[in-house]
């Protein structure tokens, strides 16, 4: 949904940090983590295993709390949400696609894209709508294990936009593909922004998918330390040269 003169943006996140303790050393995953995303805008989150990257996915969709700061939806702070409105407005307003997809096995692609919206009505119609957009019209009644993993990752993509969310937020999405298959998913996600305006946050740790972007925000140690338009062309070598130089940049430049 496109942002008016006084709508909040899609995603804002405010000086987050998030702890966690390993024994009796406390790990300071995301520290003083900032992000605004404007509406129809493509964000990729890069950064090295232990980065944050994950965590800060986590935090967005309210999967995990903060220990101070704050995560906005829509200008709606997560962290004021009793658990059960907290579970409601992510089915409603957050699109999740995680690298493991997440199927129910015993569902056909159909009724697993139907899920978030089972109870309400033309849930059907528009699991068919979205399935044929992704190709998938002749899939849809087959169940997961039937499936290919570039099939089962649309599935999932098609149930994260069932609800129309405000946002969709993708953690390694093409981890478990291919990379001919990978390079197709990701094409269909800069279709959903450039196309219908869908406004998505990916993580990733491969140039070759986060070349796909509007922007690359780049963590290290749970700190934002740059960031960067993605390069003309989809140039993943373009991207790895940029990833290298924000490693080695001031923080916040």
């Amino acid at each position: 949904m496109p942002e008016t003169p006084h709508s909040p943006p899609p995603l804002e996140v405010s000086a987050v940090v998030k702890s966690f303790s390993q024994g009796t050393t406390e790990v300071r995953a995301l520290d003083g983590t900032e992000l605004s995303v404007a509406a129809g805008e493509f964000v990729a989150i890069m950064g090295a295993s232990g980065s944050g990257k994950s965590t800060l996915l986590h935090v967005m969709a309210g999967l995990a709390g903060v220990d101070s700061g704050s995560v906005r939806v829509e200008g709606k702070d997560l962290a004021t949400m009793k658990d059960a409105v907290l579970t409601r407005f992510r089915r409603d307003r957050i699109g999740l696609v995680f690298q493991a997809f997440n199927l129910i096995p015993v569902l056909t692609a159909e009724d697993n894209v139907r899920l978030p919206v089972m109870d309400q009505p033309g849930s059907l119609e528009k699991a068919r709508k979205l399935l044929d957009k992704l190709g998938l019209q002749a899939r849809r009644h087959h169940k997961p294990d039937a499936l290919s993993g570039g099939e089962q990752q649309r599935v999932a993509i098609a149930r994260a936009l069932v609800s129309d969310p405000a946002i969709i937020l993708a953690d390694e999405p093409t981890g478990s593909l291919d990379s001919a298959t990978g390079q197709e998913l990701c094409r269909l996600l800069r279709g959903l922004s450039s196309d219908e305006g869908r406004t998505i946050v990916m993580v990733t740790h491969e140039p070759a998918v986060a070349m796909w972007a509007d922007r690359i925000v780049v963590l290290r140690d749970g700190r934002r330390l740059a960031e960067f338009a993605t390069p003309a062309g989809h140039d993943p070598e373009a991207v790895a040269l940029a990833y290298q130089h924000a490693l080695h940049a001031p923080a916040g430049s």
